[in-house]
């Protein structure tokens, strides 16, 4: 059955995993070619369905499956009265098996097929059938060009399984990789269409299982899960008789001099996320403009460490980095809070300072790096990290036995334990200051209330993600307090506080 972005499966699997999968489902009866059939009807109905008044396709196809599915769907859309052509990319001498057979399909439908150069003018829709998901290293000639080619025309543009040049398990552009409008993928959703470059190439997903036996898949091993509004965690309703001591205390650790507002924002979210108490440690400087922010909120102008001994066996969490900066003093309080046996959430300079191996993390831990944080903490470049995320996002946890939630397009929440999760919402006007902030004081929330730590994550990042998508909506300018009503709105949607 077809899926839209609003309708997916949650489960996540590799390349290899899919490719598991297909195997399993001919071993258990269903003929390759008869799969290959499935998936061109499919993505023939989801063309149709995106571009009702289309009537002429141009076929780019590879030498793989992929361009199997292509050439069937070139069949479908002859016998629907479009003008169509084939663009051979890769040698049809080449082809092997079921993609020989569709080839031959193509053939005697008298499909029109040509050897595909920089000279080929494209022209309708576009479908991209040239490279699938067994690709690994960047794209070589002669695909570059015609990925160049397919980017440049300006044409709508549909992808089978995948944009050629994107990989399936990583959702980093190999080289390059085609800008779809349209990508119909199958069998099981690949983890790479959802984190790292993928937001800029994917377009609209549609997904088609092709009858696969659901029993397959349920024991069929995954590489993640796609956090949606039926598998999130939630926070239990509220009784009648609550009282503020039954939902924590978050102590938040940071602002430095000049770097009072990050403190602050966090200290703000954590209160609108339902924590039951929450104080604030920074500069003396700050306590007027936290008092007048926040009133609600405990401040204590701090000079040295020793100022937070009593107040650390008060509280239940602790979220230290926001505006803490590298120099004595936030060394000093970083000391202080490692040493305390207490969950806490560790943003910003707190992972510099953590990768620079000044002081260590203590357990119960969520760290919230971006990919330049993760970098320095894993010994790498941003690029390398960006370039496996998920590699990148388990490696820390491991490293740190702690929860990870990997900041950016696509985030990742990875678990000591191997579970990996990933939030695909968002919207480019996220890309402003202070919302990493936002999203520290929201974990703390979550955790003061009594989630485990990978619950808490993953709950954050999804609020986080949905309130800026819902902000967004209103174009450049988005300031990272808009989301924090918007996130307290959205978590009284997923977790009402009275039944």
């Amino acid at each position: 059955m077809p899926h839209t972005k609003d309708d997916l499966p949650d489960a996540l699997y590799s390349a290899a995993q899919v490719r598991g999968l297909d195997a399993s489902l001919i071993a258990a009866g269903t003929p390759g070619f008869e799969l290959m059939q499935r998936a061109a009807r499919a993505t023939w109905r989801a063309l149709v369905r995106q571009w009702p008044t289309a009537n002429e396709l141009s076929v780019l196809a590879g030498h793989g499956n992929n361009a199997g599915d292509g050439y069937l769907v070139a069949v479908l859309a002859q016998r629907a009265g479009w003008s169509v052509r084939v663009l051979a990319v890769g040698d049809p001498q080449r082809l092997q098996g079921d993609a020989a057979l569709a080839h031959a399909d193509a053939v005697s439908g008298k499909v029109v097929i040509e050897a595909w150069s920089t000279h080929s003018e494209l022209r309708g829709v576009v479908l991209d059938a040239l490279l699938g998901t067994g690709l690994s290293g960047d794209v070589r000639e002669p695909y570059a060009s015609a990925i160049a080619a397919i980017n440049a025309s300006e044409l709508p543009v549909a992808a089978v399984d995948i944009p050629s040049g994107l990989c399936a398990d990583t959702g980093r552009r190999l080289g390059d990789a085609v800008r779809a409008d349209l990508t119909v993928t199958f069998i099981g959703l690949k983890l790479g269409l959802f984190t790292g470059d993928a937001a800029d190439v994917v377009g609209e997903l549609v997904f088609n299982d092709l009858h696969a036996d659901p029993q397959l898949l349920e024991v069929a091993p995954i590489s993640a899960h796609r956090l949606t509004t039926g598998n999130l965690p939630r926070l239990a309703c509220r009784a009648p008789a609550a009282h503020k001591g039954q939902f924590g205390h978050v102590l938040l650790i940071g602002g430095d001099r000049g770097l009072g507002g990050a403190i602050l924002l966090s200290a703000q979210s954590a209160l609108r996320s339902g924590a039951g108490m929450v104080s604030v440690a920074t500069r003396s400087e700050h306590v007027p403009a936290a008092l007048a922010r926040i009133p609600e909120a405990m401040v204590l102008g701090t000079s040295s460490a020793n100022q937070l001994m009593g107040l650390l066996q008060k509280v239940s969490v602790l979220v230290v980095g926001p505006g803490l900066g590298q120099a004595g003093w936030g060394r000093s309080l970083l000391s202080a809070a490692a040493n305390a046996p207490l969950p806490q959430v560790w943003d910003a300079d707190a992972l510099n300072m953590l990768a620079e191996e000044r002081v260590s993390l203590p357990k119960d831990c969520v760290i919230t790096p971006h990919p330049g944080e993760a970098a320095r903490l894993l010994g790498m470049s941003t690029a390398e990290v960006q370039a496996d995320r998920p590699a990148a996002a388990r490696a820390l946890s491991k490293k740190y036995t702690a929860v990870v939630v990997l900041k950016g397009s696509g985030s990742l929440i990875s678990s000591p334990d191997g579970r990996l999760s990933v939030c695909h919402q968002g919207h480019p006007a996220m890309a402003t200051a202070g919302l990493g902030d936002v999203l520290a004081g929201l974990v703390g929330a979550l955790l003061a209330q009594g989630m485990q730590a990978f619950d808490a994550a993953c709950l954050a990042v999804w609020l986080h993600a949905n309130a800026g998508e819902q902000q967004g909506k209103f174009g450049r300018g988005l300031a990272a307090s808009d989301l924090i009503p918007a996130i307290r709105q959205l978590l009284e949607e997923q977790a009402p506080c009275l039944k």
